[in-house]
């Protein structure tokens, strides 16, 4: 029996999503919570993203396997299965889906949000949920280089080193930014993302905004497929997967 789950976590206390020998993580912290609710049941869980430690996510896709029909009716399935994971994480919705499902090869495209505390002094409320970033950045000049990662690009120059990829092309939907009163999001839709690509793309923005890179270089840079031209990884935590699409 096949049923997608929709998580929400804060990835503040875990090791990323994946399952590790040392570290605790989301996945499995939700299979520990599985296997009391499943009452011994074989299961297997794949998530529609591997969300690295410390990342947030409000609308992970969790496919859910069992051998057959779980003693928990579906409707009920989100809380009970809430009963037994931490406080941190949480499901929030379960659907019933055809066993061929597959939640990384069918999805059409995922929405993340980068976070950017634009001031001077901390926060103590959004440091779990934001970057700070001290120096004042130029949000227009920002909006402008959004423009350049929107289409089909290669996007080789805004990926980690060691990510074992066939190819470094995606697509990307939509890019924009808002800013209220010091808060800077960046929200991002596209097919698929390579290993770190969010959080340099932000890291690039945050080089625009500061008047390191034009907006304009963007092409180029892009071009040139060469990582150290682009901008620093920017930190964990200002990154939540919001909404993964099928």
């Amino acid at each position: 029996m096949g049923i997608l789950l929709t998580i929400a976590y804060d990835g503040t206390n875990y090791n990323g999503w994946q399952i590790q020998k040392n570290g605790v993580t989301v996945c499995g912290a939700l299979s520990e919570a599985l296997t009391q609710v499943l009452g011994g049941e074989n299961f297997s869980v794949l998530g529609a993203s591997r969300t690295d430690a410390g990342v947030h996510a409000l609308g992970q896709r969790v496919h859910l396997m069992t051998e057959g029909e779980t003693r928990v009716p579906l409707e009920k399935l989100p809380q009970v299965i809430n009963s037994a994971l931490p406080r941190d994480i949480a499901v929030n919705d379960a659907i019933i889906v055809s066993d061929s499902f597959h939640p990384i090869r069918d999805a059409k495209s995922k929405t993340y949000v980068y976070k950017i505390h634009n001031h001077l002094h901390r926060n103590p409320l959004m440091w779990r949920y934001s970057a700070q970033v001290k120096t004042p950045l130029n949000l227009k000049m920002m909006q402008s280089a959004c423009e350049y990662f929107v289409g089909e690009h290669d996007f080789a120059a805004f990926c980690s080193t060691g990510s074992s990829v066939n190819s470094t092309v995606r697509t990307i939907y939509s890019l924009s930014i808002s800013e209220n009163d010091g808060l800077m999001e960046i929200c991002i839709n596209g097919n698929g993302f390579l290993y770190n690509m969010v959080r340099i793309i932000a890291g690039t923005l945050v080089e625009v905004g500061g008047g390191k890179i034009h907006p304009n270089q963007i092409p180029e840079i892009m071009k040139a497929k060469d990582r150290t031209q682009a901008g620093k990884t920017m930190p964990p935590q200002g990154l939540t997967l919001v909404e993964v699409f099928y």
